[in-house]
């Protein structure tokens, strides 16, 4: 009967990277960056009737190493009320953005809520050229009214 191996632990302060094989270490080739910024539209809301509308400007950017096209969104808003809205459409803002390895592609959209506070997430459908598809997540971002959350 063979006698057990021995195997040195790994410890805490050993750097994670050397726990993976050099070939897992290569770039992935679906790398997509979703980079949100939001604002307050104050001209278009009406708190006493409950509306608040907010902007959200969305780059995407192709980090990964095959070109892809954007094919559908899925958006889930929440408001302060808890009240959750979910959303899915084709592209964005009538859109599907094509893009090739460093690439990046922005639009600007909104969302009404009924609260001066709320948050976004989601994902996009996306597909490559050579047809596999692909989800990126869409973090989470606040929507907020100016001096609401300190």
């Amino acid at each position: 009967m063979p006698e057990p191996r021995k195997v040195a632990p790994v410890t805490a302060q050993e750097p994670p990277s050397l726990m993976y094989n050099a070939r897992m270490t290569k770039a992935p080739k679906h790398q997509i960056q979703v980079e949100v910024e939001s604002t307050f539209l104050e001209e278009q809301s009406a708190p006493e009737e409950e509306r608040f509308v907010f902007g959200y400007t969305i780059t995407i950017s192709n980090r990964g190493s095959v070109p892809a096209k954007l094919l559908n969104r899925h958006w889930v808003i929440t408001d302060a009320n808890g009240k959750v809205e979910e959303v899915r459409g084709k592209g964005v803002v009538g859109d599907q953005p094509h893009l090739q390895p460093g690439q990046q592609y922005q639009y600007s959209s909104g969302a009404i809520l009924e609260t001066p506070v709320g948050a976004m997430e989601g994902d996009y459908e996306m597909v490559d050229d050579q047809g596999e598809h692909f989800l990126t997540p869409i973090p989470v971002f606040s929507l907020q009214t100016p001096n609401t959350i300190n």
